[in-house]
């Protein structure tokens, strides 16, 4: 079988954008990111081991080519010293480890962080391609292809009606949690094709460049929960890290991720000051619903006109949900919605609900509370509880 990552500009945009910013704030930090697997998947992924072993060893003797980074270099936030050090990038195989435990597969990245954070979209999607190569690959593509044609039926329909203030945008997401690299660029292709006036884009760098689409993303979860650790006042981490990212990106990439310790917290943090400079919010836990009212109740009380804001969903989402609130949100202000496993994933078999997320930062531990207790991680119960009392989060 040909190697599942064949190029380094297979993974997210965000990727890019955090990598960025650490390299020129943080280059300093250590880190830990942690495989899990979040449900009991069909097959033991222990069983991967050796696949998953020999996947790493070829991504770690990749480069990036002169033609990706003439790409990369293009796109107006990316500072060309970036581009110098991606030049000379390449993953170290001594940072990552890979080992199974009765019916587990445990896989690490450790090292510092400007080496080791780009690991998790390329692990994920090696373990989800490995994973699903089990299965047989004929009637899984011809039910996807079944339901993707579903899928732009329903927006052709949505098409058909008389439309809201704010247009209906929604991305591919889905990088992570595909059935397979080449199943990936199919659907990311037809929808570029069939639908050009809902679907503006994809997170996937590489899938952008080969199809002329914008890449889309700015910020993950792992870049707020690094500054949990950066020697900040931990009630402060939020407002040093939206600090940071206002000063590298100066009005560029300005969706804001309001989940790391939930969105009541993150309001608190999310000034007048902030909600000028940041274009939006990005929903990732929690009732959806919920959260955009509090969101535009939260511009209506700063006197900000939420129409000239965006909010983008990107939690668990398929079509059906994303029209659902569009037609909630879409007269009151502008939308985004980002969909992964449902775009590329849905081909009649049960998705892997598989995660590798920042566990540790110089050596403390760092955590996530969201909007979902499903969604809660840390290594360390002791800090996820100090968190929680800190920011007055009442336990699940």
């Amino acid at each position: 079988m040909p190697p599942i990552i064949q190029s380094l500009l297979d993974t997210d945009l965000y990727k890019f954008t955090m990598w960025q910013a650490m390299l020129h704030r943080h280059p300093q930090t250590q880190a830990v990111y942690t495989f899990v697997c979040r449900d009991r998947p069909q097959w033991p992924l222990a069983r991967l081991l050796p696949a998953v072993e020999r996947e790493l060893d070829h991504l770690c003797q990749l480069r990036f080519k002169p033609d990706e980074l003439a790409y990369l270099g293009g796109l107006r936030f990316i500072k060309s010293d970036f581009v110098d050090f991606l030049r000379i990038f390449h993953f170290q195989r001594d940072f990552i480890h890979a080992w199974a435990a009765g019916d587990a597969l445990h896989i690490e990245a450790r090292g510092p962080q400007v080496h080791v954070m780009a690991f998790e979209i390329f692990v994920l999607a090696i373990v989800n391609e490995t994973y699903f190569r089990q299965f047989d690959q004929a009637p899984a593509l011809a039910e996807g292809r079944r339901r993707l044609a579903d899928k732009v039926s329903a927006l052709r329909m949505l098409a058909a009606e008389p439309p809201e203030r704010h247009p209906f945008d929604f991305f591919d997401f889905g990088v992570r949690r595909r059935f397979s690299r080449e199943w990936h660029r199919e659907v990311v292709a037809t929808l570029r094709d069939e639908l050009p006036q809902f679907f503006k884009g994809t997170s996937d760098v590489l899938l952008a460049k080969n199809l002329g689409l914008v890449p889309i993303g700015t910020m993950a979860h792992e870049y707020l929960q690094t500054y949990q650790a950066l020697g900040v006042r931990l009630r402060d981490f939020q407002r040093a890290a939206l600090e940071d990212w206002v000063q590298e990106y100066r009005g560029d990439l300005g969706i804001a991720l309001t989940d790391v310790v939930g969105m009541d917290a993150f309001l608190a943090d999310f000034d007048l000051y902030f909600a000028k400079l940041f274009d939006g919010l990005r929903h990732d836990s929690g009732d959806p619903v919920a959260w955009g009212e509090k969101a535009l109740a939260h511009y209506a009380r700063l006197r900000i006109e939420p129409a000239t804001k965006r909010l983008v969903f990107s939690d668990s989402l398929d079509i059906p949900k994303a029209i659902a609130l569009y037609r909630h949100f879409g007269s009151r202000t502008q939308l985004g919605f980002g969909i992964g496993t449902n775009l590329t994933n849905d081909v009649g078999l049960t998705p892997l609900n598989i995660v590798m997320k920042l566990t540790r930062a110089n050596g403390q531990p760092v955590a996530k509370l969201a909007d979902a207790p499903g969604k809660a991680l840390s290594v360390d119960p002791t800090f996820l509880a100090y968190l929680r009392q800190l920011f007055g989060i009442p336990a699940p």
